[in-house]
């Protein structure tokens, strides 16, 4: 053997380990980013599993504040119901489906509704309700006044003269353990993106 092919040797052996070298680092490169995927999936299933779910509106019962066609963001876990927020509902109903609703009233509250005015009040005092469209003057099976039973909510859309709500009985009080969530944020529609 001549000096010329021990220098090709050693060439030769100088690249495949160089080729080794690369081929490793891709082979690092191909399992970190599959398992920072595979980790992003994870942890998006199990948010949109047990934190956060998205939900449709359907119908003109929420306008103006949500509209028919919007997606809404759920928070599935936190507080206890609040009055004011506005919250998805799969309590049985005649329509056979989720609802969304705002909270009106909560249990032992009393609610009474002068439909000649419109006006609705909770424990004797006027609601303060810059988010209707319109005055309350559809009575639907609603009898004024009502206490709300204990465990449940009362619910009405904020379009309410085109809401079927807690003043029919296709709808009634809700059962707290009927809520699914509470509306944190719209993530698409024609109002755009907002958070609660």
């Amino acid at each position: 053997m001549d000096i010329k092919d021990t220098g090709n040797i050693e060439n030769n052996e100088n690249n495949q380990t160089r080729i080794k070298k690369t081929i490793g680092k891709i082979d690092q490169l191909v399992y970190d980013t599959a398992s920072i995927l595979t980790t992003a999936v994870v942890a998006i299933m199990l948010i949109f599993t047990f934190i956060v779910r998205i939900a449709g509106v359907i119908g003109p019962s929420m306008i103006p504040t949500l509209q028919d066609g919007d997606k809404l963001a759920v928070s599935a876990v936190g507080s206890k119901p609040a009055v004011g927020d506005i919250i998805i509902i799969t309590q049985p109903n005649w329509f056979n489906e989720p609802i969304v609703k705002r909270i009106i009233a909560l249990e032992g509250q009393k609610v009474e509704i002068d439909f000649t005015k419109g006006l609705v009040y909770v424990d004797g005092k006027l609601k303060n309700e810059p988010y209707i469209q319109g005055s309350t003057t559809d009575q639907e099976d609603f009898q004024s006044p009502q206490t709300v039973p204990k465990g449940c909510v009362f619910v009405m859309g904020d379009n309410r003269n085109h809401s079927t709500d807690s003043r029919s009985n296709l709808i009634g009080f809700i059962d707290e353990n009927y809520i699914l969530g509470k509306v944190i944020g719209r993530i698409s529609g024609a109002g755009g993106w907002w958070v609660r």
